[in-house]
């Protein structure tokens, strides 16, 4: 099962284990009881430290439970964990062997003081890009805290399972039998909902951090760039954002990012935390920018206020927040969201196999999900408003070529229906005609573009009439000391490689400001300040000047 080069890498992580695990398996007769049995032998066999007993009696089969030698606290999977979560797996079988997790230790004292029992169930698919880091999360917490139980289920071995709890999306948490969560969620967020005082405490924490030099609000390419090339002139950056990476989490095939024939979004933004890692910039993630403060007086500190209450200041502010998917507003959207209405192929593709489903939207993310189903589910039809579609020719004859996909053109969604607890159909009209007509699907994919995230700049930035921040050619907003970048603003082309220029431009421009702006100090301004902004090291003059 594991070909000759993922056996050595796996044989190498084992060798940190510190302490002997054992692997419990229940098993059947089924061809995926062979498979994990295998899988597991695999394992046992490439460690003197991991045993295998096939005694379980675990009532769902195939499953196997990962423990210290001799307890019965752990973590079990249910089904294969392979594709995006063998990853999983592997951190599974070296935090339980006592190989320290890389999260910091006051998130692990968290865990620890979390009060039980709690079971966890999360459901997830092998193709789904966003499971993992529920997986890993719940995963920890499990083998952190003895009164914590995770069991991590493959929805497509375990379909009954699935179709009985109504679950149309994943990744999908139940926490003692009740539903948690679908969707990514943090550790740090997890842990924060378990814990009805954290976000309190954390908020406190917050606000207590010393006025930026630099502070950007975003973590997508835009933002990860902007606090680098912040940090690299020696200022005091921080970036706040609900995760590194932004939306290209939830992007799969990247091939125009440049220097890069072919990556993903999972792996781009993991890049781009380790870059940012590699500078001291003060990091803060699950946070949400509420409010946009403007300076009280020039030159003083321009505040941001976040949903949870805090406020952080700073000398110049970079925003970059980017955009999020655009809802279809029609009757049933928000009624079945997650119930069949789903905005990820990649994810919840694998939940409608060898169902009927549709996808509302002709340009390149339509047509790309179209195709990506089409070799899963039993049909596609694609709903276009415009009279034809609108993405790069090579993708629409790819889609034109495949046998199980219907295209409507002059298609305007009406409803989205259902019984009350899942998708049925989907209604549209015609608009040559003006006659509307019913399909029958499990499930529908909205792929109609981004909407800027940018309601907190209401009535404080000015903004487009698409809702984007508008900026000049340095990146600057209507407010001085407040610069912004990316898919948040006016800058055509929604590019990640755009994005992450506009975010190095948007950062030297506020170290332009930054070094022309007179310090204010106790309410008046300072012209003359003993140790100015420009005197801080500076690191790249070279670019500075070439900008």
């Amino acid at each position: 099962m594991l070909d000759d080069t993922l056996k050595t890498q796996l044989q190498s992580h084992l060798l940190l284990l510190r302490h002997p695990i054992e692997l419990t398996a229940s098993l059947a007769g089924d061809a995926t009881s062979h498979e994990l049995r295998d899988l597991l032998e695999t394992i046992a066999s490439l460690s003197d430290r991991v045993s295998l007993r096939l005694d379980g009696q675990d009532q769902r089969r195939p499953s196997f439970r990962i423990s210290p030698v001799g307890q019965s606290h752990g973590v079990s999977f249910a089904g294969l964990p392979l594709g995006h979560e063998f990853t999983s797996l592997v951190l599974a079988l070296l935090w339980t062997g006592g190989h320290p997790p890389k999260v910091e230790e006051s998130v692990l004292n968290a865990i620890r003081q979390l009060q039980g029992p709690k079971q966890f169930e999360v459901y997830m698919s092998l193709s789904c890009h966003n499971c993992p880091d529920v997986v890993q999360a719940l995963t920890l917490l499990s083998i952190v805290n003895p009164q914590i139980q995770t069991v991590v289920i493959e929805g497509g071995a375990f379909q009954d399972e699935v179709n009985a709890r109504g679950i149309m999306a994943v990744p999908s948490t139940f926490l003692n039998g009740e539903n948690f969560g679908s969707g990514r969620m943090s550790l740090e967020e997890i842990v924060m909902r378990l814990d009805s005082g954290a976000a309190e405490r954390e908020a406190q924490q917050l606000a207590a951090r010393d006025t930026f030099d630099v502070l950007v609000v975003g973590g997508g390419p835009a933002g990860a760039a902007a606090a680098i090339y912040a940090a690299r002139k020696g200022i005091r950056t921080g970036i706040v954002a609900e995760r590194i990476g932004g939306q290209v989490n939830d992007t799969m095939g990247i091939e125009n990012f440049i220097s890069s024939v072919q990556t993903d979004g999972p792996t781009l933004s993991a890049a781009l935390e380790r870059h940012i890692k590699a500078y001291d910039i003060d990091v803060m993630t699950q946070q949400k920018i509420d409010a946009l403060q403007p300076a009280a007086q020039p030159g003083g500190p321009v505040g941001v206020k976040l949903s949870n209450g805090a406020v952080l200041t700073a000398k110049s502010v970079v925003l970059a927040t980017g955009a999020r998917w655009r809802s279809v507003n029609v009757p049933g959207e928000q009624e079945y969201k997650n119930k069949g209405v789903a905005y990820c192929p990649h994810c919840d593709g694998p939940l409608f196999k060898g169902k009927r489903t549709a996808v509302i939207g002709g340009g390149n993310s339509g047509v790309e999900a179209a195709i990506d189903l089409a070799g899963i589910v039993e049909h596609v039809t694609l709903l276009e408003f415009a009279p034809q579609l609108k993405a790069d020719a090579i993708l629409v004859a790819k889609l034109k070529s495949l046998p199980n996909v219907t295209v409507i053109t002059h298609a305007q969604t009406a409803a989205i229906t259902g019984d009350g607890n899942k998708v049925s159909g989907l209604s549209y009209i015609d608009r040559t005609s003006g006659q509307t007509h019913d399909i029958a699907i499990a499930g529908v994919f909205v792929q109609i573009g981004l909407i800027p995230n940018s309601d907190f700049a209401k009535g404080v930035l000015e903004l487009s009439a698409h809702g984007e921040i508008i900026i000049n050619e340095r990146c600057e907003t209507s407010l001085p000391g407040v610069f912004a970048a990316g898919d948040v603003t006016t800058v055509p082309y929604k590019q990640i490689i755009i994005a992450a220029g506009e975010g190095a431009k948007a950062a030297l421009s506020a170290f332009d400001h930054l070094i022309r702006t007179p310090v204010v100090q106790d309410g008046a301004v300072n012209t003359k300040a003993d140790k100015p902004v420009s005197q801080q090291p500076l690191k790249d003059t070279a670019s500075m000047a070439a900008s």
